[in-house]
C-alpha cells in the first residue's frame, strides 16, 4: 500500500451505498477521498488523500462478524494515521436489536479507549433529524414513515436512545438540543457529565446544519463517533477550520470512460419503485420475477441475455425491485434472509454477466445490491467524482482488473424520480 500523506480522517462504512454516501460529502467539504471495498491489499497503490472510506458489507451480517470486520478496518485506518475513525451507518439508524450498531461501536470503543462516543444519524440536508433523542424522517418519527419498513433491519422505534441501548453493553445518553444550541463547550461538559455517570455512548439531537458544525468540532477531539454522513460533513468542515486538512478544490476526474451502460435495481424503497416507473419512458426495463430468482440462476441468466442483446443500443435497467407487500410475501414462503441473499446474488450475477459482454458504466440501486455486485465485480476502490445526487456521486474504480469504470451506486432512498437517466448523463 502507498499513500503519500497520512489520513486525517479514517471511516468505517457497514454499506457501500452508505460509503459512497459519506465520500460524496467529505470531497464536497474539500477533503481528498478515496473509497475503497473492504480492507485494502498491501499492493494497492492510492494517490494522495486526506481521508479513507472503508466500505464494508457489515449492516446485516451476523454480529460477531461485523465487530471482527470493523475492528480490522479501524487497526488498518489508525495505521495509517487517522486520528479519528467515524463508523458511518444508515441514516435512518438500521439495525436489529442484536445489532449491529451497538456490538460495533462497543467494540470500537474498547480498541480505542474513548470514555464517551457521540452517536447520531441526522443529516438535515436528506431529511433525517433527531430531536429529544427521537429520529424523524421529514415531517413525521421514523416509526411512522414508510421508511420503517426495511426489508431486512425493520425500525418501528424513533426513540434512539432506546434502540441504541437494546443493542450495546453500555449505558447511552442524550445531548438534547438546548445543551447543543449552547455551543461546543456546552457539549463538552455535559459529555463530561454523562461520562462520569458510567454512560458510554449519547445520541445527539440535530436538527439544522449548523447544528452539524458543533457536532463535528467536539467529536474531532475525540478517538471515535458513530453517524451517517451528516456527521462526516460536521468533522469534514472542522478538520478544514482547524488547520488540519486544506481544502482541495472539485471532485475527481479523469478520461472520459464511454461505453455500454446499464442499471441494475434491487431496492424496494418508494423512491427507487418510482424512478424504476420512470426510467421505463426512456429505456428498455426488465423486472424480473422474485419467484423465479430464489427458485433458479435461469432468471439470472435471462437476464443478462436480454440486457446483452440491448445495451450496444442504448442503456438498459434491470430490476428485482417490489412493493413491500410482495416482499413480505416472499420472505414468508422463503424466509428473510435466504429470499434477500438469492435476490442480491441474481443481481451480481446480472452484474457479472454485463461487464463481460462489455458494460463499463453501471448504477446500482440499493444498499444490499450493490455492496453484492461490487463484490463480485472485485473492485477494490474508487475516487470520488461529480454528486449525482444528495449522497449519490459518481465513483472510478481504482485498481480494477476489468479496466477504466464509472459506477453510482445508491441507497433505495436517495435521488429524485430521474435519478437513473441523471446519473447516466453525468457518466461519460
Amino acid at each position: 500500500m502507498t499513500l503519500a500523506r497520512q489520513v486525517s480522517l479514517g471511516c468505517i462504512a457497514d454499506d457501500y451505498t452508505g460509503a459512497s454516501d459519506l465520500a460524496n460529502t467529505l470531497t464536497r467539504q474539500g477533503l481528498r477521498t478515496v473509497q475503497t471495498i473492504g480492507v485494502p491489499p498491501d499492493d494497492l497503490e492510492l494517490p494522495e488523500v486526506d481521508a479513507v472510506v472503508v466500505s464494508l458489507k457489515s449492516r446485516s451480517i451476523e454480529a460477531g462478524e461485523a465487530v471482527a470486520r470493523s475492528r480490522d478496518a479501524e487497526k488498518w485506518l489508525r495505521s495509517r494515521g487517522a486520528g479519528h475513525v467515524l463508523f458511518k451507518i444508515c441514516s435512518t439508524f438500521d439495525s436489529t436489536d442484536a445489532g449491529n450498531i451497538g456490538p460495533v461501536m462497543d467494540a470500537l470503543r474498547a480498541d480505542c479507549g474513548e470514555k464517551i462516543v457521540l452517536v447520531t444519524p441526522a443529516f438535515p440536508e436528506t431529511g433525517r433529524t433527531v430531536y429529544q433523542g427521537n429520529l424523524f424522517v421529514g415531517l413525521v418519527p421514523l416509526n411512522e414513515s414508510p421508511l420503517k419498513d426495511h426489508p431486512l433491519n425493520p425500525m418501528h422505534d424513533s426513540n434512539l436512545v432506546r434502540v441504541l441501548a437494546r443493542q450495546s453493553k453500555t449505558a447511552v445518553g442524550l445531548v438534547n438540543l438546548a445543551t447543543l444550541t449552547r455551543g461546543e463547550d456546552a457539549v463538552r461538559a455535559r459529555l463530561a457529565e454523562l461520562a462520569g455517570q458510567g454512560v458510554g455512548a449519547v445520541i445527539v439531537d440535530a436538527v439544522f446544519d449548523h447544528d452539524l458544525e458543533t457536532i463535528g468540532a467536539v467529536a474531532a477531539d475525540q478517538r471515535l463517533s458513530v453517524g451517517a454522513s451528516g456527521i462526516g460533513l460536521g468533522l469534514a468542515r472542522a478538520l478544514v477550520k482547524s488547520g488540519r486538512v486544506e481544502a482541495a478544490s472539485g471532485a475527481a476526474s479523469g478520461a472520459t470512460v464511454g461505453g455500454p451502460a446499464a442499471c441494475l435495481a434491487g431496492s424496494c424503497s418508494q423512491a427507487t419503485l418510482q424512478q424504476i416507473a420512470h426510467a421505463e419512458a426512456i429505456m428498455p426495463v426488465l423486472h424480473l420475477d422474485p419467484e423465479r430468482v430464489v427458485a433458479s440462476p435461469e432468471e439470472a441468466r435471462r437476464a443478462v441475455a436480454w440486457a446483452a442483446g440491448r445495451v450496444s443500443a442504448g442503456p438498459v435497467l434491470v430490476a428485482s425491485s417490489a412493493t413491500p407487500a410482495e416482499v413480505a410475501a416472499l420472505q414468508s414462503r422463503h424466509g428473510r434472509q435466504a429470499a434477500g441473499h438469492a435476490i442480491e446474488q441474481a443481481m451480481a450475477d446480472i452484474a457479472e454477466g454485463l461487464v463481460k459482454s462489455g458494460v463499463r458504466r453501471l448504477v446500482v440501486a440499493g444498499g444490499e445490491t450493490s455492496g453484492a455486485v461490487v463484490d463480485r465485480l472485485r473492485i477494490p476502490g474508487f475516487l470520488v467524482g461529480e454528486e449525482i445526487a444528495a449522497g449519490v456521486p459518481v465513483l472510478r474504480a481504482v485498481g480494477n482488473a476489468s479496466g477504466d469504470m464509472l459506477l453510482a451506486l445508491k441507497s433505495g432512498n436517495f435521488g429524485g424520480p430521474k435519478f437513473f437517466s441523471d446519473a447516466l448523463a453525468l457518466m461519460r
